[in-house]
């Protein structure tokens, strides 16, 4: 789902994840003009079952396999139905548990937010809400305003309401209620609603809540009854923990098919995430979108939902009403991704065509391929039914020289506007900055791409800071404001994330680097106190220094130790976390606040500390040596201080 997929990666791991909007969304309906076309070819009709069956068959074991991930279900369908659906692998390795498409219960994560939109459409459509209402209006708490700005539902649907990150109680180990989630989860706004892409778990769970509220039934029960029991989804549910029938049929869900088996997730944020459902009743949900909501909505509110385009960067995807758009061989696709810390899943219709296509894998992958599987998979399913009939050559539309020079303007770190900001967790946002850059042979270089599995890349600029891969559908561009680069995407990421320059005091290029310098030249100084303390004693030496000086001396040690024993409990924090996440829910509340007391406390103290030794070591004219250990302390110490202070890792305040 994208729920920590994307978002939770970088903090709980520690190593690894405008054109500016300034007036609310109008619709926009014109397709994007890149190398795609206006209008969409026809199907293939090579599109059969046999032949479905055949190329699956074909692709999909093989993939599972290298990939080492226990099982998958694939579903493809048209809008009389499903055409095909297939399990492969095992749901159970234990008990040796084949996958079945009609029985196996997958978690979809992300493409949960299809079935609460859906949701919201229908009340629309009751007149009980309205998509450019401030959502103030429906709940019983308040969303403080934004510069004065409400939230809109428009807004929460296109993931541009503002929000940063929240993950406290995204994953728990017991479940809270839908209520208390929203209520106390409020995460800070740090973008004007409307302006900038953002991908929000909780402004998803708010609409599931605002439902639930016009509706006057529990949002669990109101989908069961007006989406579930329509279609005839009887093998789905948004129940946590599943109930016993369900529990019987739930996959179980693995890191690999090496490891074993990971418990049942349970997802505060339930609108968000927390479906359950077999791969059949996924394509009873596609099916009633490919005919224009079908037994949900009426056609103009399901084409309304399909149609919109959100502005976003020119060149790339958009969001539609809650579904993410995704272009392929000129053919406008609608779906959504989702990933759980088990299971990786994405769904996609293509409206003009009437098809659509359904993947979940019960595993991450030996080495997270899950995310490539997926897309390879959908590129191969349009390559063979949905192709270009008239496909454009990828050729260059800037010269080499301009071309170099673009790269050269668009090459830095970059910081996703899906993060955390601030609170603690903004400190993920310097570990998991994204780097762009040229290659040796002038190439443009977006790594963030290249490591998720997707083979070789060959990005040609096709347009003033549009770059179109010779070898997939893929397309980065930029937003270039007055020479200088405001914001860059690519096609995967565009309709929910953006990427801003990382400010000069927070490029990780940079300050990484440095700071690793600063805790090494920390940790020599906690080492070399009691080391230097020993041998003294050894050989019966006496320490030059007394009085005032000598207490200077000792505490530089002492706080020296305060700092690289925060840092310890750092990593200590992080390696518990992506362990089990569910701790994040208050199980380490008392090491966070302890953390961030001590860290700053012992970072102030050590500046002053070692400020006061230099000066006094000026005033006894100690070696130029000496004086250089103590403004290299002095200089890490300010660092470290600098960092804290930068990316939020003091206070007291537990929402993140």
């Amino acid at each position: 789902m994208s729920l920590v997929a994307r978002h939770l990666m970088i903090w709980v791991l520690m190593v690894c994840v405008t054109v500016s909007a300034q007036t609310a969304f109008a619709q926009e309906t014109q397709p994007r003009q890149s190398n795609a076309q206006a209008t969409s070819p026809a199907v293939d009709p090579r599109f059969r079952a046999d032949d479905i069956e055949a190329w699956l068959n074909g692709a999909v074991p093989l993939a599972i396999k290298q990939a080492s991930i226990a099982g998958a279900v694939v579903v493809v369908v048209d809008r009389d139905g499903i055409v095909f659906q297939q399990g492969y692998g095992l749901s159970d390795m234990t008990a040796g548990r084949l996958v079945s498409p009609s029985e196996t219960l997958f978690r979809p994560g992300s493409i949960s937010k299809l079935f609460t939109w859906t949701a919201v459409m229908q009340q629309v459509e009751q007149g009980n809400l309205d998509l450019d209402t401030d959502i103030n209006t429906y709940l019983d708490f308040e969303i403080p305003p934004f510069d004065g700005q409400p939230i809109t539902l428009r807004q929460i649907m296109t993931h541009t309401a503002g929000f940063e990150e929240s993950i406290r109680h995204l994953f728990t180990a017991d479940l809270m209620p839908l209520e208390d989630y929203v209520k106390q989860s409020l995460p800070t706004r740090v973008f004007a609603p409307g302006t900038t892409p953002a991908y929000s778990n909780y402004a998803s769970a708010l609409a599931g809540y605002i439902v639930e509220r016009v509706a006057g039934s529990p949002f669990n029960d109101y989908v069961a009854a007006n989406i579930f029991a329509p279609l005839g989804m009887n093998n789905a549910t948004f129940d946590q923990p599943l109930p016993d029938a369900s529990a019987r049929q739930m996959a179980q869900r693995y890191q690999n098919a090496q490891m074993p088996p990971r418990s049942f997730e349970i997802i505060s944020a339930a609108p968000a995430g927390a479906l359950s459902a077999t791969g059949t009743d996924m394509g009873r949900f596609m099916v009633a979108h490919l005919n224009n909501g079908r037994d949900l909505l009426r056609p103009e509110t399901a084409q309304m939902m399909h149609a919109y385009r959100a502005p976003g960067i020119d060149g790339l995807n958009r969001m539609a009403l809650g579904f993410t758009e995704k272009w392929v061989n000129g053919h406008r696709g609608i779906g959504h991704g989702g990933d759980t810390q088990g299971f990786h899943s994405d769904l996609t219709i293509f409206p003009d065509d009437g098809i659509g296509l359904y993947i979940s894998l019960n595993s991450t992958g030996a080495g997270g391929e899950s995310f490539a599987i997926r897309q390879l998979l959908l590129e191969g399913f349009a390559d063979r039914y949905l192709p270009d009939t008239s496909p454009v050559e990828i050729t260059p539309g800037v010269d080499p020289e301009a071309s170099r020079a673009h790269i050269a303007l668009v090459s830095a770190n970059y910081i996703s506007s899906r993060g955390s900001f601030t609170n603690f967790l903004s400190f993920a946002g310097l570990l998991g900055q994204i780097p762009v850059g040229m290659t040796p042979e002038g190439k443009l270089s977006f790594p963030m791409f290249e490591s998720i599995g997707m083979g070789a890349v060959d990005w040609v600029e096709v347009a003033p800071f549009v770059w179109q891969d010779r070898y997939s559908s893929q397309t980065i561009a930029a937003d270039v404001i007055d020479g200088r680069v405001v914001r860059i995407s690519t096609d995967i990421f565009s309709p929910f994330m953006v990427l801003t320059p990382a400010p000069v005091g927070k490029n990780a290029a940079v300050l990484l680097p440095l700071l690793g310098l600063a805790v090494f030249v920390i940790l020599l100084q906690a080492i070399l106190w009691p080391t230097r303390m020993l041998v003294r004693r050894k050989f019966g030496a006496a320490l030059a220094l007394e009085g005032g000086h000598l207490l200077v001396y000792r505490s530089t040690g002492l706080f020296a130790w305060g700092v690289v024993l925060s840092i310890i409990g750092w990593v200590a924090f992080a390696v518990m976390v992506s362990a089990d996440v569910t701790l994040l829910g208050g199980a380490l509340d008392g090491l966070i606040n302890g953390l961030r007391v001590v860290i700053p406390f012992a970072a102030v103290a050590l500046v002053l500390a070692s400020g006061i030794h230099l000066m006094l070591s000026f005033r006894k004219r100690r070696s130029w040596l000496s004086h250089t250990g103590r403004v290299l302390l002095l200089l890490s110490a300010l660092l470290v201080l600098w960092v804290i202070f930068s990316f939020n890792l003091y206070g007291f305040g537990l929402q993140f």
